[in-house]
C-alpha cells in the first residue's frame, strides 16, 4: 500500500501538469454541467440550424460591421 501511494505521489509531482492545470480541467467540467451552459448550448444549436452560424459568429460580425461604421465615421 505504501509503495502504491510513493508511486502515486511521484507521478503527480512529477508530471508536466502543474497543480493549476489539474485544477483548471477539472473546474472546465463542473462549468460544463451548469444548467446555463446548457441553455445556451441548446440555443446555439438552434441558431446554427436555422442560420447556418452559430450565435458567437453574429456577434462577430455584428461587432466588425459596428467598428467599421464608427471608423468612417471618424475618418470623415
Amino acid at each position: 500500500m505504501k509503495k502504491i501511494f510513493l508511486y502515486s505521489m511521484i507521478f503527480i509531482l512529477c508530471s508536466s501538469c502543474s497543480q493549476f492545470a489539474l485544477l483548471a480541467s477539472g473546474s472546465s467540467l463542473a462549468i460544463s454541467q451548469n444548467a446555463y451552459i446548457k441553455m445556451y448550448n441548446a440555443v446555439d444549436f438552434g441558431v446554427t440550424l436555422t442560420t447556418k452560424k452559430g450565435m458567437k459568429q453574429h456577434l462577430y460580425e455584428k461587432g466588425k460591421n459596428n467598428v467599421q461604421a464608427l471608423t468612417r465615421i471618424i475618418n470623415h
